[in-house]
């Protein structure tokens, strides 16, 4: 079986090399190709790769009235006004000796039009026709003057972007309301407000043959382990595909176990907690294009702690801490534990609630198992429905619908009203769960466990979790247990797993992430405040 999945990567990689061949090969030019200098045969060779797209601006003019230029930019992806004002202008109205004498430096030539002629922040020289291709398709402008092999790219790229707003999916009561954008440097400068050291990096590469997406690995130097860093770096810079689509392709592509339904990575919209990570020793990953960002490495306690927890008081926070956990326990067992009560075990049900559930089910045609399980899919297809509608409409078809049609159900004789509590505790169950990802794994892992107890009872539920336990206990996050400080125990950081200690009690960074520094906070910086308790 292995020997066949590893004919198949190697089949996957060949395709991949041909394609990328064949992508490659599109253009006569080579990718490494230089400039000759010449204005109209460069022109003409760019103009043959970018193809005949009509929001492709040439802009031709004369430099300084002596030399033939062109400026080469895609229309709606640049601040026009600033071309006119920072770089036609100054470029057309020049009128000084330098540009007379035909003989100058390449060089000198490209440093004086920056530094002395047009006023743009960013300006760079390209080194062939591949990456001046490049940098126009993603935005920048292409400034090509005759006689010079080397183009200049400014940087003034301005598109209508989305602004900084509340975070959709990890909305809070007390806390910061700032969230991801699909803007990259945005979301940078988000982190940036609250790491302000030199030690944070940002090391920003592109990914994809057509797309060319920007993707940026986060972390703090003297902080996160030089090992961590380098596999997240190697894993990334051997994705070969067509089309970034997003942080979650890298995630699936890279994660230790592909198979798993369980997600190795964290997952977040919100900067403060991609901030906190990487203070904690993590890896950080966002993708232009999309709000998610994505820490490295993730475990199963970082999915169960809300952002929240660390806002309020440390008790509150303990308390709905441990809730979540109940919740999370409801949410996989629940619908199981009703199945094997029901069918096996009726003996461990009360006599009065036998009773109850008994009379409720007079009439029903379907067996327990039947009728569960099919209000259990009607109320997935129920959530799914309300991530189509509108955020307002949304909420109401999955909490009024479900309700309504749960009790004409029950008027109908099709469902007892017992199974319709069951499958409507358990969905309110799975809305605790604090993180997405998780949840994407419970909804997948309750039904295994229906099966299991409508065959075994109580047997097949305990067989059932046993196999996901050891599951968990195999996974691994760039080298870092899933269960960690679980299984291997760490009793230190259990001081931020299950319940929130007070924060003067968490003087060290968890240990499981590796960190290089495991100090974070003077053991004594609460003493100063004990002469007041006098």
């Amino acid at each position: 079986m292995g020997t066949n999945i590893d004919e198949f990567y190697d089949k996957s990689t060949a395709s991949s090399q041909n394609v990328n061949n064949n992508i490659s090969s599109d253009n006569k030019y080579s990718q490494n190709q230089n400039f000759s200098g010449n204005i109209d045969s460069d022109l003409q060779q760019l103009k043959e790769i970018l193809g005949g797209s009509t929001d492709i601006i040439y802009r031709e003019f004369q430099f300084g009235n002596i030399r033939k230029a062109v400026l080469i930019f895609i229309d709606g992806f640049v601040d026009t006004n600033s071309i006119d004002t920072n770089v036609l202008q100054p470029l057309i109205n020049y009128r000084g000796e330098l540009i007379r004498d035909r003989n100058i430096f390449i060089s000198e030539m490209a440093n004086f039009i920056q530094s002395q002629i047009i006023t743009v922040s960013s300006v760079n020289t390209s080194n062939n026709i591949q990456d001046t291709v490049d940098n126009v398709v993603s935005g920048n402008c292409a400034l090509l003057i005759d006689g010079e092999k080397h183009p200049l790219i400014i940087d003034l790229k301005k598109f209508d972007k989305r602004s900084v707003e509340e975070p959709r999916v990890e909305a809070i009561v007390r806390g910061p309301r700032e969230g991801f954008t699909e803007n990259l440097s945005t979301n940078i400068i988000l982190v940036r407000r609250r790491l302000k050291t030199p030690k944070l990096k940002v090391d920003t590469s592109s990914y994809g043959r057509l797309s060319k997406t920007s993707v940026s690995i986060l972390y703090i130097e003297g902080v996160a382990k030089d090992t961590l860093i380098q596999e997240v770096k190697k894993r990334i810079s051997e994705i070969d595909v067509d089309v970034m689509h997003g942080s979650a392709m890298i995630e699936e592509i890279i994660e230790d176990d592909r198979f798993s339904i369980f997600s190795q990575f964290g997952v977040t919209e919100r900067p403060d907690r991609f901030a906190s990570n990487l203070s904690e020793g993590h890896v950080g990953i966002i993708v232009d294009g999309t709000p998610m960002a994505l820490l490295a490495p993730g475990t199963f306690i970082d999915t169960m702690k809300a952002t929240e927890d660390y806002y309020d008081r440390y008790i509150l926070s303990s308390l709905l801490s441990i809730m979540r956990y109940i919740f999370l326990f409801m949410s996989i067992f629940l619908p199981g534990f009703y199945i094997a009560l029901v069918s096996f075990h009726q003996g461990m049900i009360p006599r009065p609630l036998l009773l109850t559930i008994a009379a409720s089910r007079e009439g029903v045609p379907f067996p327990s198992f039947v009728e569960l399980f099919i209000m259990q899919i009607f109320f997935e297809g129920l959530q799914e429905a309300s991530t189509r509608l509108p955020r307002i409409a949304g909420q109401t078809v999955s909490i009024v619908g479900g309700l309504a049609i749960g009790q004409a159900a029950i008027q109908a004789g099709i469902v007892s009203a017992s199974t319709v509590v069951v499958v409507t505790v358990t969905g309110i169950s799975t809305f605790v769960i604090p993180r997405q990802s998780l949840v994407a794994s419970v909804r997948i892992l309750r039904f295994p466990m229906l099966f299991l107890a409508s065959v075994l009872g109580l047997y097949g539920i305990f067989i059932g979790t046993f196999f996901t336990l050891i599951h968990m206990a195999k996974l691994r996050s760039f080298g870092i247990p899933f269960l960690s400080p679980i299984a291997p125990l760490k009793l230190r950081d259990l001081k931020d797993s299950f319940v929130r200690s007070p924060w003067w009690t968490m003087t060290f960074r968890p240990d499981f992430v590796e960190n290089k520094n495991s100090k974070r906070m003077k053991k004594n910086s609460r003493s100063n405040s004990s002469k007041y308790n006098n």
